[in-house]
């Protein structure tokens, strides 16, 4: 028995979420492998071969990978599952494009973001926005599985697996890479960020996000957004944490002007702190804060900011 964990990564670095997914895969037994499909990958490979609890790192090397096409990535995972009984990736946007085309190859069902290995057959997986676990047990030959990061802990580094060249699968020809805009901050990046700025529909306006930039840049923090906010135009749509947006779980994440519907609380409950802001004692958010402010945001803001020195 062994797990194929399809690594995310930017042809010269592993993302943070391969490292939670390495975690999981552990946790189904037997030996874990990372696969790297890209081009010109191989700052990947040495950075997959240094995981702890690694013991070999597969490398597909070629130009139909340079931009991580799920067609492409897929088929070369598929390549190499007769050799697997678990393929695991991430669940972000880009495992979420390639596993569900594995799964639908190999006839099996996808077992979607799960935050608990029980058993090699048997985990669970949130449902209901979040407001009731699952308990999914496999009874297929290869488990196809999400993880969602924030449910486990980061793999950590100091292994030694053996670094191995695969034949890279052709081209699928199903889809042609066009262009990438990158959104450029110098703040970190909202899934990683050990802490959160977020603003809400009750900041009134993009312009008056303005107001939470000095208290993120004294946290040194990311700064997000409510769905509310980015629907009315506030903000941009990657600022968005919550069930249509990202999952989050940050040491601390200070929510601002949010009421805290069900769809914001499912991506940012499992923050270790959280700390609520908003004028309305009867707000949802309160429910979930370790700290709660009632009072006018445009007042608090500036007196925590100076508070903070």
């Amino acid at each position: 028995m062994a797990a194929l964990v399809i690594a995310e990564h930017d042809n010269a670095s592993l993302k943070g979420s391969t490292l939670n997914t390495v975690t999981a895969a552990a946790q189904c037994g037997g030996d874990v492998h990372i696969l790297i499909a890209g081009h010109n990958c191989g700052a990947a490979a040495e950075a997959a071969s240094k995981v702890a609890g690694v013991s070999k790192v597969l490398v597909a090397d070629a130009a139909q990978f340079a931009e991580g096409l799920a067609e492409n990535i897929a088929e070369q995972a598929l390549a190499l599952a007769n050799a697997y009984s678990h393929i695991l990736a991430p669940a972000t946007a880009y495992g979420k494009n390639i596993l569900p085309r594995v799964a639908a190859k190999l006839d099996v069902g996808q077992i979607s973001e799960i935050t608990k290995v029980d058993s090699p057959d048997t985990f669970e997986r949130p449902i209901y926005a979040g407001n009731a676990i699952a308990t999914v047990q496999s009874t297929d030959p290869v488990k196809v599985i999400t993880v969602r990061t924030t449910g486990f802990d980061a793999a950590a580094t100091g292994g030694s697996a053996a670094v191995e060249n695969v034949t890279p699968v052709g081209d699928s020809g199903k889809s042609a890479f066009v262009s990438r805009e990158v959104a450029k901050s110098d703040r970190p990046e909202l899934t990683a960020a050990k802490v959160i700025v977020s603003g809400g529909r009750g900041m009134g306006s993009g312009e008056n996000f303005k107001i939470l930039e000095p208290l993120a840049d004294r946290l040194g923090a990311a700064m997000g957004a409510s769905r509310a906010a980015v629907d009315a135009g506030f903000v941009p749509n990657d600022w968005q944490v919550g069930q249509t947006g990202k999952i989050v779980a940050p040491s601390l994440y200070i929510a601002v002007g949010i009421s805290g519907a069900i769809q914001h609380l499912a991506g940012m409950k499992d923050s270790k702190t959280i700390v609520a802001i908003n004028k309305d004692p009867e707000a949802p958010i309160f429910s979930v804060a370790d700290y709660g402010l009632v009072g006018d945001l445009f007042e608090v803001v500036p007196q925590l900011v100076t508070a903070l020195g």
